[in-house]
């Protein structure tokens, strides 16, 4: 008798122009094995190739969003500590994604699960979720953009509590701390997910990528800098637009906001 082929570390499923990427080592508390790096890796890649997603759902199976590295693999030194395989890690990755990634935050969120979390552009948490920060207690450094994005979202000394610490730091905390957008009952998570990426789907679609773009790349300059950038980037683009079109969508923006408070 043959046994059952074993379940994918990484389900992925297609709607209306989204996708939502599940993390499914449930029994692990997704640790991030050296397959699931590998398989996140190369499936954001290839959701960035596919011309028909335009945003992205990233969640976890079960009761955790992802406890980071799988210390068991390590232990076994069947994987290096490093995150990254060949040329490919799976924050890079996400990274390079030029729609928007909402985090559905459904867990715990550790160290690694924590610097994945902080690859996404939208956090949105389950009153179960919590995060952690304990590379300082397992002895490494992070290497995947913790220690720098963590004090740009909720300023210097919080984030050093929490690095220096490790202490877990529950959603209601981390919504009042500004590092998430919300913090929804568990039930709800994945719909309201999904009703915040149609939102954005709804908007003139080459100014959804542009405009994460413009942010991201202002957001890791100087203010000034930044302006200047967003004046140029912005300039060389808007050149391009009609102001018929832009007189035809804002009729449209209008006729949508009567529908939705009348």
């Amino acid at each position: 008798m043959t046994s059952p082929a074993p379940e994918p570390v990484l389900l992925v499923e297609k709607s209306g122009g989204i996708a939502t990427v599940t993390l499914n080592r449930p029994t692990a508390m997704n640790a991030l094995s050296r397959e699931l790096r590998l398989a996140i890796a190369e499936t954001f890649l290839a959701l960035e190739a596919d011309a028909d997603v335009k945003a992205v759902i990233l969640t976890g199976s079960g009761k955790a969003f992802c406890a980071g590295l799988d210390l068991k693999e390590l232990g076994s030194g069947a994987a290096s500590v490093g995150g990254t395989i060949g040329d490919k890690d799976p924050v890079t990755s996400i990274a390079q994604f030029s729609g928007p990634v909402i985090g559905a935050i459904n867990g715990v969120a550790i160290t690694g699960g924590f610097e994945l979390a902080l690859a996404c552009d939208l956090l949105i948490c389950s009153t179960n979720a919590r995060f952690a920060d304990t590379h300082a207690r397992v002895g490494i450094l992070p290497g995947w953009g913790l220690s720098q994005k963590l004090s740009r979202a909720i300023g210097i000394y919080r984030a050093k509590e929490l690095s220096l610490t490790g202490n877990f730091l529950s959603a209601a905390q981390a919504n009042d701390w500004g590092l998430i957008n919300r913090v929804v009952e568990p039930a709800d998570l994945l719909a309201t997910c999904r009703k915040l990426a149609e939102d954005m789907l709804t908007v003139v679609p080459d100014c959804l990528p542009a405009y994460k773009q413009l942010i991201n790349e202002g957001f890791a300059q100087s203010f000034g800098e930044a302006l200047s950038h967003e004046l140029k980037f912005s300039g060389a683009r808007n050149k391009a637009v009609n102001s018929s079109a832009i007189e035809e969508r804002r009729a449209g923006i209008q006729a949508r906001g009567k529908n939705q408070t009348s």
